[in-house]
């Protein structure tokens, strides 16, 4: 399809970029504050629109003067630490260094990336500031007491367009200094000071493939400054924007239900071939700038030339992984199609890496991070939900930029051999690894059922400290989302979802992993926790109520189970199934025949599909406690009441009576059994299936054998 010219679309482009709304500066917001507090209010404010700042992407900087200890005035460069996002950025997350000092290396002809850091780190006023910024000498150098260095979408169209300097030029004439591309470093630092002393009336810097640096004598001015050129950049943007964007549709995007159902059946086996080096978490996203490029002409054009820049592909990877089948290819078609995509994809990595690596570089994983599928959308991956989540906010940024250099010319990119020195440098791996080092179960997805109970909690609060990802199946769908929240608030954005589903349901169990599949891709881990009790002899036990208790216990363990296995063998790497049974399957109480039958059905589900999952290296395994008595709502009720008058006791002894009955002398805790799961599902008993770990405080007759 060739490229149309759309009037209407124009005026509305236009239109829209003329109004963009942005936060103006308060003076209010503003009084009686110090250069520090006015350094992070600036931030905060140009934080808050991601069309100019990528996520913990951009520079800000004040110049100031410190009195030390000794009554010492000294020349200050607060600048953003590693790590930090200008959105959320905080006077902590600033670093203070002697400015005296950084200005002394500015005469030197060459200084390393080595060599650098450690200057910079001598520097420091304090030992326990964060790690300073990779451009911190070039706010060092500049003459300016307030600098601003971001990555706009709208300056980075100029920066990576062909003859960008020239066209660059034609907007703005000599207001803006234009600097070839370089890596950040001492280097850039020092030609960006020279060109700026050479050109002493300019108020901006286009930094080629990189970003934009404005500065002023004042916070607000710097701010100001910011916005103006970003808003000159996209109506320079706006009037050359002469036909549709992309050259227009080239497939029609898939109707939103049908793209869950495909992306259901396709994301576990993308997962798989995605997890080969590290379990990932996957993030879909089809909002409609990502369907309007994925659907274009120019997608198979634009998308292999490569990321716009350094803050982009330290997040994306240069380049996306393109699947080539079309959106009206049968489910299995379109399966082998993504999975022949990113095995090739990894091969093609291993090459770039080849070619480009330095002796004593780390080793990196060679899966995408981005996955493009015509008329669908885009698939991202990473080690967690959030940092899924934030790839794909840095490509819709590159989708931006390559809309506006399009619009001026032709779209343009770095090499590969500059791309893997940003993403192998030393200076972006120093970013990367401010983040903690990940625990066991990074990148691992579970499903906990009852995980509103009190062992379920104890047992998603577990696996999500250990860094997985939790599904929280109940039939309590306040209790559910509740569990979920506390496990975001504690751990992390997207670490917990609410599940509401009747164990016993087809449907609702079936919905709840598509549900996960959606969210995350897939799943490794299950821990089947069915929780309900009747205690009842068996003469005044009705039909009703032992099809009640198998129903709940022995038919939803199968239900979950069963969905379990058919998402693990679609991903291909195997997982856990972890079955809270109980004392009861091993040695039959009194007055409890269902529970007991009920319990011993799911005791030999587990030993039949340790079985039947092990060629699938899918393991299977049961934790078997007793009594846990803590806030639990089966031992809150009749069952309670029942046990003690069955032992002959108040109902208030009965921790005692059963800390007594054990070999060990101990009362049983929910985090006893969460920790006996957590032991199951991990490394430690990675060759273990078809076990029964007793959690009862040591009873006898319950001793598996």
């Amino acid at each position: 399809m060739s490229p149309k010219r759309s009037g209407g679309a124009l005026a509305s482009r236009r239109k829209a970029v003329d109004a963009v709304p942005r936060a103006p500066w308060s003076e209010k917001a503003s009084q009686d504050k110090s250069e520090l507090d006015l350094l992070v209010y600036r931030s905060n404010l140009l934080g808050q629109d991601p069309t100019i700042v990528n996520w913990r992407g951009g520079t800000t900087s004040a110049k100031t003067e410190h009195v030390d200890l000794a009554g010492r005035t000294s020349k200050v460069l607060w600048v953003k630490g590693i790590g930090s996002d200008l959105r959320t950025v905080t006077a902590k997350d600033f670093v203070g260094l002697r400015l005296d000092d950084l200005l002394l290396l500015e005469p030197r002809e060459a200084v390393s990336d080595d060599e650098m850091v450690v200057y910079v780190h001598q520097s420091l006023l304090r030992p326990d500031f964060p790690e300073p910024s990779i451009e911190t000498l070039l706010h060092a150098f500049l003459p300016f007491a307030h600098i601003d260095h971001t990555h706009p979408d709208a300056v980075l169209a100029y920066c990576t367009v062909r003859g960008g300097e020239h066209i660059t030029r034609e907007v703005f004439r000599d207001r803006v200094v234009w600097i070839p591309y370089q890596r950040p470093g001492f280097a850039l630092s020092r030609d960006v000071a020279v060109a700026i002393r050479s050109r002493p009336k300019a108020e901006a810097v286009f930094l080629a493939k990189h970003g934009l640096v404005t500065w002023g004598d004042s916070a607000r001015a710097s701010y100001e400054k910011t916005l103006a050129v970003v808003t000159e950049a996209e109506r320079g943007i706006a009037r050359r924007a002469t036909t549709v964007a992309f050259g227009g549709p080239r497939v029609e995007a898939v109707e939103a239900r049908r793209r869950d159902e495909i992306f259901t059946a396709l994301l576990p086996a993308v997962r798989g071939a995605v997890s080969a080096h590290r379990p990932a978490v996957l993030h879909t996203d089809a909002a409609t700038d990502v369907l309007e490029f994925v659907s274009s002409e120019q997608l198979t054009r634009l998308a292999p030339v490569g990321a716009p820049g350094p803050d982009h592909l330290v997040h994306t990877k240069h380049l996306p992984c393109l699947v080539s089948a079309p959106p009206g290819a049968s489910p299995d078609r379109l399966i082998r199609a993504a999975v022949d995509a990113v095995g090739r994809y990894i091969n093609q990595y291993r090459g770039y890496v080849a070619g480009c690596h330095k002796s004593g570089d780390p080793e990196g994983d060679p899966a995408p991070r981005v996955i493009l599928l015509p008329g669908l959308g885009m698939v991202t991956t990473g080690p967690a939900k959030d940092a899924a989540v934030r790839t794909a906010d840095l490509y819709h940024r590159a989708i931006a930029v390559m809309r506006g250099a399009t619009a001026l010319g032709t779209y343009t990119s770095v090499s590969p051999q500059e791309a893997y020195d940003v993403e192998y440098g030393p200076l972006d791996l120093s970013m990367l690894a401010q983040a903690p080092p990940p625990r066991e179960l990074s990148g691992r997805v579970a499903v906990v059922t009852s995980g509103a109970g009190v062992i379920g909690r104890a047992i998603t609060e577990r696996l999500s400290a250990e860094g997985a990802h939790v599904g929280v199946m109940d039939l309590d769908a306040g209790g559910a989302q509740e569990v979920a929240e506390g496990l975001e608030a504690r751990h992390g954005s997207g670490r917990g979802l609410a599940l509401p589903a009747d164990a016993t349901s087809e449907e609702q169990v079936a919905d709840s992993f598509r549900r996960m599949i959606l969210a995350y891709g897939g799943i490794d881990i299950v821990v089947i926790n069915a929780a309900l009790a009747l205690a009842r002899p068996v003469e005044e036990t009705s039909a009703v109520e032992w099809d009640r208790v198998f129903g709940v216990l022995a038919r939803g363990s199968f239900l979950v189970a069963r969905e379990a296995f058919r998402v693990m063998k679609a991903q291909g790497r195997g997982g856990a199934l972890v079955f809270l049974t109980s004392k009861n399957a091993l040695l039959a109480g009194t007055n409890s025949s269902a529970y007991n039958a009920a319990k011993a059905a799911e005791q030999h589900l587990m030993r039949s599909l340790a079985e039947e999952g092990g060629p699938a290296s899918i393991r299977v395994n049961a934790v078997a406690p007793d009594a846990v008595l803590v806030d639990s709502k089966i031992w809150s009720g009749e069952w309670r009441r029942a046990r003690a008058r069955e032992f002959g006791i108040e109902e208030r002894d009965l921790d005692e009576f059963y800390r007594n009955r054990t070999t060990l002398k101990v009362n049983i805790s929910p985090e006893d059994v969460a920790e006996a799961v957590f032991f199951l599902v991990s490394s430690r008993a990675a060759k273990t299936t078809g076990c029964t770990l007793t959690v009862d405080g040591g009873i006898p007759g319950a001793y598996p054998r």
